[in-house]
Formats: structure tokens, C-alpha cells, sequence
């Protein structure tokens, strides 16, 4: 009877030979499905390594019941274990992602992002009115719309569309539409010297917008209004000279009067909507600038003006045959009118004067005002100039300072 520790080292041999010879097995029949180029963990065995194994049969089950249990706690000392070499395969290689952060200096990784129309303009609905940065926030679209002209000076846009003459609800609409927007009240300096206020040389002559005076940045904090004539308020109420009557029936609303307008069977015929700014004291503005160009020691008369553009929407019937026949027959038969709805746009709640009853301004005050832009107008009254005073004025006297025009700075130059 063999030794048990001889005994236990054959059978961990058996037991390794039997290992080795399952793997090789697995090895033959993995390269054997796959191209050399795949690539594998182990190194099969070849023949002459197989000959020179120690053991080259399994254990038979009689040998298999009465060997001893396999223990790894107690490894051999003579047959030290066989180990097959493997093949070190390279880490698999991802594509990381890439940071959101772009590099410093770089343009924006994605376009800028503009905020989603409405959902009537991507159903094919009208489109949003555009935005202007700097400008007040309106629809400047109105100011010359679709089926109407512009006046050459300015003031007002006109439409012979025949479905406004005939249609009430299409007439209030354009109405109300057109009440949106103010009007463009402007302030007009022209300095001049010669035999007459109206003729000679201009020495300067400018002109400055108020419009932003009458729309506040933030929409709530708007003022204007629409308003219909009164009872015994003198106007053009559909005849060709301003009266206290008729009357429309009911309230006296807008579409009260619309309705009178296009059951009108008179040859011509026009309705007007007039935008009007109130409460704007142009009287204490035309003071200080007079106040100014005298300090400035101007030799020359001085005009202060403050003009209104934009400040009337007219839909008239259409002509019977051209403007030339229209106009001929409401010389002679009279043209209807109807002025009888205003857009107002008040500068303030109140006229000047009236503080301690809570006046309020839209934008700003007429002295808040007035000491933003007198260093703009002095300098362009001191340059002779001929055009516009605008924020960008402004902003250089803000940013580098209105340069220094005492009257001993100006050379008006000889008289004639």
C-alpha cells in the first residue's frame, strides 16, 4: 500500500493534467472559430509540450473513489502547478466626452438662443412685432401698414380700402389697432439771421424726438387711452363743418360711430382717428432753450417749434372713377367728415403745476428731462449744426463730457 503523501501527489497531478488538457481543448476550438486577428487570452499547448506533461490519462473512477478529496490548503512541494502564459490585450480605447465648457476666447459651441414665437406665427398666423434694442417697445409696422399712404410731410397715412368703408367691424378694428402707437412730437430750434424771422442765413438749426417721453419700459405703467367726442363737444360729426350734432345712438362708443360712418350714402366720405399728446408743458420748455441760446450770446432770431408727425389715420370711401374726379366732387358736394375719436397720449396724468395732486410721468419730468439734454443742445447750437440731436449726443456728454461752450467759444461769425 502506497504512502498517503504519495498518493495525494499523484492525485493532484491527474487532477492538473486533467485541468490542462480541458483548457487546451477550449484554446483549439476558439481558434479555430475565429480569424487570427481576433485576438486570445491563453496560448494553446502544442504536442511536444503535451508529451513532455508529466501525466497523459484521466482518472479512472475506480482511481477517482478512493483518491482523497481535492484540498488547495496543501499544496505540493515536488510537483510545483503548471501555469499557461497569457497575452497581455490592450485596454479597449472609448471616446470620452467632450467638456460643455468651450475653451476660453472661443464663439459660442451652439447657436444663440432667440426666444419661440407665438404659436399663431408657426401655424401661419401674423408674425410678432419685432423688438428693437434701445427704442421703445412698439409695432412700428402700423406706422405704415398695408393698404396705406404716407403724407409727404409726415403727419398722416391714408387708405381707400373698400372693405373699411363698408364694414363697421373692420373699421373699429383698424382703429383700435392704429391707437397703439403714439404720434412723434418733436422739438424744432432753427436760429437764423437776416431782414426777416422766415428768410436769411441759418446759423443752426436742429431738431430733437420726444417720442420716447410717452412710452414707459414697462407696458403696465402705460397711459393712453382712447376717447370718443362727448355730447356738446364740437367736432366733425359727418358734415363738412365742425357742430355739437348729431348724436349717435346708444353710449356714443367707437362702434356707435362706425356704424353712422359706413351707413353714410354720401359720395365721399372720411373718418379719422387723431393721436394727441397732452400735458407736456412745451411753454416752460421753449423757455429754457430761449433761456439758453441768449446765454450763448446769439446775435440772431431764434424759432422754437414743436411739431407733430404721424399723428393721423384716415380711411376714406374709394373714388368713383380717380382722385382727380373725388377730389373735384367733395370740392363742390362737401366731404363728410367724422373726426370724432382721439388716441390720447398723455406725458403726465396732469399738466405741469399740479405735483400736489400726484401728477405722474410716463417716462420722466420735463425738468428731469431738460437737464439730461441741455448740454447736447448747447453744443449743437455752438456747432452750427443742421440736423438731429440724438442719444448718441448723450451719451458722449455722458461718457467724455460736454466740451466747454461759453460765449466767448462761439465766433457767430459777421452780420449781413
Amino acid at each position: 500500500m502506497e504512502p498517503p503523501q504519495q498518493s495525494i501527489a499523484q492525485e493532484k497531478m491527474r487532477l492538473q493534467e486533467h485541468l490542462l488538457l480541458q483548457q487546451q481543448q477550449e484554446s483549439q476550438q476558439s481558434a479555430q472559430s475565429r480569424s487570427p486577428a481576433s485576438g486570445s487570452n491563453t496560448v494553446p499547448m502544442t504536442e511536444e509540450d503535451l508529451e513532455s506533461s508529466p501525466v497523459h490519462s484521466q482518472l479512472s473512477p475506480a482511481e477517482d473513489q478512493q483518491s482523497p478529496a481535492y484540498s488547495p490548503a496543501a499544496p505540493s512541494q515536488q510537483f510545483p502547478a503548471y501555469s499557461i502564459p497569457r497575452v497581455p490585450v490592450p485596454a479597449p480605447v472609448y471616446n470620452t466626452p467632450r467638456s460643455p465648457t468651450p475653451p476660453p476666447y472661443s464663439g459660442p459651441s451652439t447657436p444663440a438662443q432667440e426666444p419661440a414665437p407665438p404659436e399663431e406665427s408657426q401655424a401661419g398666423g401674423p408674425k410678432p412685432p419685432p423688438r428693437y434694442p434701445g427704442l421703445p417697445a412698439l409695432d412700428y409696422r402700423l406706422y405704415n401698414p398695408p393698404l396705406f399712404d404716407l403724407s409727404p410731410d409726415k403727419t398722416a397715412i391714408k387708405s381707400t380700402a373698400a372693405h373699411l368703408s363698408t364694414s363697421a367691424d373692420a373699421l373699429v378694428a383698424i382703429i383700435r389697432q392704429q391707437a397703439t402707437v403714439p404720434p412723434k412730437p418733436q422739438i424744432h430750434i432753427v436760429g437764423r439771421r437776416g431782414a426777416s424771422p422766415t428768410s436769411g442765413r441759418v446759423d443752426f438749426s436742429i431738431k430733437l424726438n420726444l417720442l420716447p417721453l410717452l412710452v414707459p419700459d414697462d407696458p403696465r405703467h402705460r397711459i393712453d387711452y382712447l376717447r370718443c367726442v362727448g355730447p356738446g363737444e364740437v367736432a366733425f360729426r359727418g358734415g363738412s363743418k365742425p357742430s355739437t350734432q348729431p348724436e349717435v345712438e346708444g353710449d356714443g362708443s367707437l362702434d356707435a360711430w362706425a356704424a353712422k360712418f359706413v351707413a353714410d350714402t354720401a359720395s365721399v366720405k372720411a373718418f379719422a382717428l387723431e393721436r394727441v399728446v397732452v400735458n407736456l408743458d412745451v411753454d416752460w420748455l421753449e423757455g429754457q432753450i430761449r433761456k439758453l441760446v441768449v446765454g450763448m450770446r446769439y446775435p440772431g432770431t431764434v424759432a422754437v417749434s414743436f411739431p407733430v408727425t404721424h399723428s393721423r389715420v384716415v380711411v376714406q370711401n374709394p373714388d368713383r372713377v380717380n382722385k382727380f374726379i373725388t377730389s373735384v366732387t367733395g370740392f363742390f358736394a362737401g366731404k363728410r367728415k367724422y373726426e370724432v375719436v382721439k388716441a390720447v397720449w398723455p406725458f403726465a396724468t396732469m399738466p405741469k403745476g399740479s405735483e400736489g395732486d400726484g401728477r405722474r410721468c410716463a417716462v420722466q419730468s420735463e425738468e428731469v428731462w431738460w437737464r439730461e439734454w441741455r448740454g447736447p443742445i448747447r453744443y449743437a447750437i455752438a456747432t452750427k449744426r443742421n440736423g438731429w440731436v440724438t442719444v448718441e449726443d448723450k451719451l458722449e456728454a455722458l461718457m467724455e463730457g460736454t466740451p466747454s461752450t461759453t460765449p466767448a467759444d462761439v465766433d457767430w461769425g459777421p452780420d449781413y
